[in-house]
């Protein structure tokens, strides 16, 4: 079974942590039963990373995709959530692990600004243009590993930086 361990930073309110259990409960009624959904705080609340990974290993997962709930490729999405969810799979041998880039830019996230500000939408971006890169420069791979365009281009050789 696989388990989506989705991980924020963790908050001295309570109710920013509330949040979070929010989400993997929406998640966990779109993605239904055959994945396991669960939450963790990087430091400042509980559940922890390892405990909530322990959990679901617990719960009978064989692989757990832990997703940083964090809008960019700073550095607790880039290296303390890795590093953190390491340490807790590493008392798992068996279990197979991966941690995936932050949401990073992303149309789904435009659509809940603008929502949000009370804006209408004028363009419809749909998924297949969702993955260019909208750089001014237009230079693929600059935000990191959640770039859109680096996902959608992955074809694209190293050295090719550049949408055509």
């Amino acid at each position: 079974m696989r388990a989506i361990l989705i991980i924020d930073h963790g908050s001295v309110r309570a109710e920013a942590n509330h949040m979070l259990s929010c989400v993997a409960n929406l998640l966990q009624s779109m993605v239904g039963d055959a994945v396991l959904v669960r939450f963790a705080h990087m430091e400042l609340a509980e559940p922890s990373i390892e405990q909530t990974f322990a959990a679901c290993v617990e719960a009978g997962a064989t692989e757990v995709i832990a997703f940083p709930y964090m809008l960019s490729p700073g550095k607790h999405s880039t290296r303390d959530i890795p590093r953190l969810v390491s340490e807790a799979a590493a008392k798992f041998p068996g279990i197979l692990f991966r941690v995936t880039p932050a949401f990073g830019v992303n149309r789904q996230l435009a659509e809940v600004i603008a929502e949000r500000a009370g804006v209408e939408l004028i363009t419809n971006v749909s998924d297949d243009v969702g993955g260019r890169c909208w750089d001014a420069a237009q230079c693929i791979g600059t935000c990191g590993p959640a770039c859109a365009a680096t996902i959608a281009n992955a074809e694209l050789s190293p050295s090719d930086n550049r949408l055509s």
